[in-house]
């Protein structure tokens, strides 16, 4: 059976041991899959790398418990062996509880825990810290520990030691050496693509797993799970139990059915996608600036029959002349200010294309991209699309989990649903009304560039609205993101899988969009009929 490997707190090393047996899997020519439990992007980025498949969040906030176990067994069940990382401290969940933590996903499925230990600087103390993680949900069982940052073959020796007073396993001790470090940012460890030597980092993973840890014990911790019983795929299960929500094939609600129930929303039967002779392209921005996206939503849209079309803001190119729809994915385009507003043809195009009807869909770096000004991380603006009336600047940090009560019909929501997502960034936004000018020193006095144009928002203020009622732990309810029939844009991430109609929605308003425009999305002759209806 697959293990969790968990730790006391972020920072221990988990990451490091996951990254390690991941590495010597591929190198024994081995197929393993990688869970993260949690709402991350950057370490199933580093997972899904090494590993050579699609790591998948397990995540019962944003998605629901039946997608958690479906997703593990489903895609588990597809590789010789799996692994399972968990999110900062064991029982860290939503706000201070459980809710959503490594515990509580490891309870779910019956899994063992691997206690990841950083033990640099203790010796018999570490007794009393496992112990206390040992005991305190007697429902788990902890099959082990791995240590972390021993410094010397006398200190591995007391800490063993320290282990086997309290009949617990050791099953690795890693050194302490600045070559094992993982670089991170603001938001956590480097992207993947960001590691230049990520090849040679495999090998050094590989061999740290080999040198450093009791294969003998841990390798039967990574087996597999059993497919599930009725052979669908995490994907087709999901749109079956949308089918069945709605009335159509027999089956449970619709995969996070039970957490918008749980939150006192209500699953909202849904029409028939609108009938495509052909694949619908949708264009999605992917590069250096935008890449936090799971890889779910892509599958989601594909079995609905639509094409995706990687699209690059950052090499300044033209919307995909085809696309039917847009999504802009979160990343890091604070980091690319200077670059993006240098992107003039994919910008013009951008705000062009939004103003013309074409559906767009954007969350958190995508909403920044739609903005009037984005400032970089040392305050200088920078002009983006001017499609939404605001500046972002540098600002405290939001982070947690949000329920998100609907205000209006839009794009892929309507109105009284209710869904769960997570916000984390450090950027805030400053409203820009219709008269300012991008690009007037509004941060800390520097310079950006400016349009020509007006800003858009100057013409289509009246369609804006706020998108929903956000609420969390240790957060003030406000308003927050903007709406219209072919406008998503928000600071929220969402889990597609959480919401499966949002894939289905995206589809129709494309199908829409293709009856109006025919061949699609064109530079040279934008004008669109603008859909009277957002449908179901």
């Amino acid at each position: 059976m697959a293990c969790v490997l968990t730790a006391p707190s972020s920072g221990s090393g988990k990451t490091l041991v996951s990254l390690a047996l991941a590495a010597l899997a591929r190198r024994r020519g081995a197929t393993i899959q990688t869970f993260k439990v949690g709402p991350d992007y950057l370490d199933p980025q580093l997972l899904s790398a090494v590993s050579g498949r699609s790591c998948r969040n397990l995540d019962p906030l944003l998605c629901g418990e039946a997608w958690v176990e479906r997703s593990f067994q489903g895609f588990g069940s597809g590789a010789e062996l799996a692994l399972v990382e968990g999110v900062m401290g064991l029982f860290d969940g939503r706000g201070p509880s459980s809710a959503g933590s490594t515990a509580a996903v490891a309870g779910q499925l019956g899994l063992p825990l691997v206690l990841v230990v950083e033990a640099s600087r203790q010796a018999g103390s570490v007794a009393a810290l496992v112990r206390g993680f040992r005991d305190h949900d007697p429902r788990l069982r902890l099959a082990g520990v791995v240590l972390n940052g021993v410094g010397s073959e006398r200190h591995r020796a007391l800490l063993a030691e320290a282990l086997e007073a309290i009949a617990m396993p050791l099953l690795g001790a890693l050194p302490r050496h600045d070559s094992l470090h993982l670089p991170s940012r603001h938001l956590g460890l480097l992207p993947a693509h960001e590691l230049a030597d990520l090849e040679q980092r495999q090998g050094a993973w590989a061999d740290l797993a080999e040198r450093h840890l009791d294969l003998e014990r841990l390798w039967p911790l990574l087996a597999a799970p059993a497919p599930p019983a009725d052979g669908l795929d995490p994907i087709q299960w999901c749109l079956a139990q949308e089918r069945g929500a709605a009335g159509g094939k027999p089956g449970a609600p619709a995969a996070g059915a039970d957490l918008a129930r749980a939150h006192g929303g209500a699953v909202q039967p849904g029409a028939a996608s609108l009938a495509s002779p052909a694949p619908l392209p949708v264009a999605i921005a992917s590069d250096a600036a935008f890449h936090f996206r799971y890889p779910e939503a892509t599958e989601l849209l594909r079995a609905r029959g639509m094409e995706v079309v990687p699209w690059s803001p950052l090499a300044d190119e033209p919307l995909p002349a085809r696309c039917h729809a847009l999504i802009l994915p979160g990343g890091y385009p604070e980091l690319q200010a200077g670059h993006l507003a240098r992107s003039r043809r994919s910008l013009t195009e951008l705000r062009t294309a939004a103003a013309a009807g074409l559906p767009i869909y954007a969350e958190c770096g995508g909403l920044l991209l739609l903005g009037g000004e984005l400032c970089d991380p040392g305050g200088t603006p920078h002009a983006m699309a001017g499609v939404l009336p605001f500046r972002a600047r540098r600002g405290p940090l939001s982070l947690g989990y949000r329920d998100a009560s609907v205000c209006a019909d839009g794009l892929v929501l309507r109105l009284g649903e209710r869904v769960c997502g997570h916000e984390f960034h450090r950027w805030q936004l400053e409203p820009l009304a219709a008269g300012d000018g991008v690009g007037d020193g509004a941060c800390d006095g520097a310079e950006s560039p400016t349009w020509g144009e007006a800003p858009i928002w100057g013409e289509t203020a009246a369609n804006l609205a706020p998108l929903w009622q956000l609420e969390g732990w240790g957060s003030p309810s406000r308003r927050e993101g903007w709406s219209r029939r072919t406008l998503h844009a928000s600071w929220l991430h969402l889990h597609w899988t959480g919401c499966s109609a949002i894939s289905r929605r995206l589809r129709n308003a494309a199908a829409r969009h293709a009856s109006a425009n025919g061949t699609g999305w064109n530079a040279a002759n934008p004008a669109a009929a603008t859909p009277s209806s957002v449908g179901a």
